[in-house]
């Protein structure tokens, strides 16, 4: 039996696989306790095109808690802003091993309101 770490770094890898053969860019999610954090990556891989972070200062001035789904819906929407800003509308959606569900969900929702399609 794998541990937890071991099993999400095993699901992100299958993930970042088929996302890979694609050739899609992507918006990779990282989540800690306190934060989260989402990025739209080239295809190749090699260059961050958008960031946002719940950490942001802009964020963080209007948020008392930076790892809750409130914070997580408004780094959806400035990750899908910057990202068509950017002149991308269209990317495949890394969770990063972690569940479909809680702060995760709440992002990728408000991203997809605001224009962005997985």
């Amino acid at each position: 039996m794998l541990i937890k770490k071991e099993a999400r770094q095993r699901r992100a890898r299958k993930t970042r696989t088929r996302i890979a053969e694609k050739k899609s860019v992507r918006l990779a999610v990282t989540r800690t306790n306190f934060h989260i954090y989402a990025q739209v990556i080239s295809a190749c891989g090699s260059k961050v095109l958008a960031s946002a972070s719940s950490a942001e200062a802009d964020v963080r001035k209007d948020l008392a808690n930076g790892g809750n789904k409130a914070a997580a819906v408004v780094v959806g929407k400035r990750i899908a802003e910057k990202a068509k800003s950017a002149g991308i509308t269209r990317v495949a959606f890394d969770r990063s091993g972690n569940r479909y569900h809680g702060r995760v969900k709440a992002l990728a929702e408000a991203a997809r309101e605001h224009g962005l399609q997985f």
